[in-house]
């Protein structure tokens, strides 16, 4: 799994210093009425008929969505990898749960629940931008019912209002062993957060998921989207009113995904139930009680699943760009969702290669770099988020955005977008791709242990390593999966055992799965999700 970075932050003092001297004359407390139910996520019904489709990025999504299959645990139905087969069948049984779904995060066999969390919220919010561009792929399917693979263990881990299974599986114990999830027979202890034990981050990603999700199944299993949000609206409350870090209830997980703080948790999952239950106090919760305390506004950041203030920014501005009415919100709220929108747009201003405000932190290839662990997750985060301003800039009418004196348009954000895709699709001085079984050179030798062992091989715990350290490519293919990424200089080890480079991820996936459905067809996603 990932090795655990700082993540940069661009700071634009300038700008904080003046918006937080004209929010601290306007009166916090005012309250915030309902923005017309238009700009709402009501319910997914995919019936849009977008422009040709891309073949070029139609092919490597359905490549992209494989991985989702390669790493599920659980009894398998309709399996679709020949090398995969029922695993984790018994987790959770020694606490009267069922947690045999769910996914494993990387090459290994531990269930974390916040980065699976916030990979289902990705995957719902690409289904929701781009599911016309999934169902013209012949993707729309997979896409959710991998979603629910995830959510299907979600409920299961949240047994009680104020209680939160957050991991399956003990690190140093699996971690010990190399061989195929399908041959564990280590124990496989369950952690999770309560009221003695918070963990505020992972309950409030873990929100943001159920109430993303709810939207995304809203239309075709009511049932089940009514289920969903109330174990958002539950986790939510559970998660802000117990607040604390869920990396000190939990050691273990400071080594793998430690949390640098929970504001922006909160946000995000405000934000994503206020665009699922249309209930007007958490937008009030974003914006005049937390946004200038956990908003970060005037400080770009960088998307991740352990810095979700990018998403709320650009999520936000969909409210402030497609609202027709704010007449009946407050002073503070109306200022809160612009600083929202600034911020999102110096984010954009960022990225842009041209922009005076461009981060330097990019290979010479062009390629968004700023960790030597899973290099590609930034810039397959920032394509995402990129092509999703676009289209909101697009449906809204809104031609520019200025960056230092600037203009830029939609198109200059797909276009870096789509930059940021050839880099990893092959475009690059590798000439590789990163994305394993898309185009004729990708990395054969893949930090996973379920691709790296013969199905017909089942070493003993530590007899498995000389798999790890065989001189021969994998025996079989993690289809989809998009692995760490190249060093600054634009290089790559193609080594089992280099899992700083080598390993993938499922939010990599989801995020790359976001951009390329985004990318299939030129017509963006619905204005708001009908």
């Amino acid at each position: 799994m990932e090795g655990k970075g700082v993540e940069e932050r661009r700071c634009w003092g300038w700008f904080w210093m003046l918006m937080a001297g004209i929010f601290a004359v306007l009166v916090a407390a005012a309250t915030l009425h309902t923005i017309l139910a238009f700009v709402h996520f009501r319910s997914h019904k995919v019936h849009d008929h977008p422009s040709p489709i891309n073949r070029k990025y139609a092919l490597a999504l359905q490549v992209a969505m494989r991985f989702f299959d390669v790493q599920k645990s659980g009894k398998l139905v309709n399996d679709v990898v020949s090398w995969r087969g029922d695993s984790g069948l018994s987790d959770g049984s020694d606490e009267g749960l069922d947690l045999s779904k769910g996914m494993y995060d990387a090459g290994d066999a531990i269930k974390f629940g916040f980065p699976l969390a916030y990979t289902g919220t990705i995957l719902s919010w690409a289904i929701l931008e781009y599911g016309a561009q999934m169902k013209a792929s012949n993707q729309l399917r997979f896409a959710q019912d991998s979603l629910r693979w995830i959510t299907d263990y979600l409920i299961n881990a949240h047994p009680s209002e104020d209680v939160l299974i957050v991991q399956v599986g003990d690190p140093d114990l699996d971690h010990n062993c190399w061989r195929r999830p399908e041959d564990m027979i280590e124990r496989r202890p369950v952690f999770q957060v309560n009221t003695s034990f918070p963990g505020t981050e992972v309950a409030a990603e873990t929100a943001a998921v159920m109430a993303a999700a709810s939207l995304v199944f809203r239309n075709t299993d009511s049932a089940y989207s009514s289920s969903l949000l109330f174990h958002a609206q539950q986790l939510f409350a559970f998660a802000d009113t117990y607040k604390g870090s869920y990396s000190t209830s939990i050691p273990q997980v400071q080594k793998y995904y430690n949390s640098s703080g929970f504001g922006d948790e909160l946000l995000w999952a405000a934000s994503w139930l206020y665009l699922a239950s249309e209930d007007a106090s958490y937008l009030t919760y974003v914006t005049v009680y937390h946004g200038q305390g956990y908003g970060g506004w005037g400080s770009p950041g960088w998307f991740s699943w352990e810095d979700k203030l990018p998403g709320v920014q650009v999520l936000l501005s969909r409210v402030e760009l497609f609202s027709t009415n704010l007449s009946g919100v407050s002073a503070s709220a109306n200022l809160a969702l612009q600083l929202f929108r600034r911020t999102a747009e110096m984010t954009m201003c960022g990225l842009l290669p041209d922009s005076p405000m461009a981060t330097t932190s990019r290979t010479a290839g062009g390629l968004i770099w700023l960790t030597e662990w899973n290099s590609l997750l930034q810039p397959v985060a920032s394509a995402f988020l990129a092509l999703v301003y676009s289209d909101y800039m697009i449906l809204s009418g809104t031609p520019i955005i200025s960056c230092g004196g600037r203009s830029f348009e939609p198109a200059d954000l797909r276009n870096f977008a789509i930059s940021q895709v050839e880099y990893l699709l092959g475009q690059n001085p590798m000439k590789m791709s990163y994305l394993v079984g898309y185009g004729g050179n990708y990395p054969l030798y893949v930090h996973h242990r379920g691709a790296s062992i013969p199905t017909n091989a089942t070493p003993g715990c530590r007899d498995g390593f000389e798999w790890l350290y065989s001189p021969d490519p994998n025996p079989n293919i993690a289809t989809g999966a998009l692995v760490g990424g190249p060093f600054l200089n634009d290089t790559y080890i193609d080594a089992r055992n280099n899992s700083m480079q080598n390993e993938p991820t499922t939010y990599n996936t989801a995020l790359l799965v976001g951009v390329l459905s985004g990318l299939i067809a030129a017509s963006p996603g619905p204005k708001f999700f009908r």
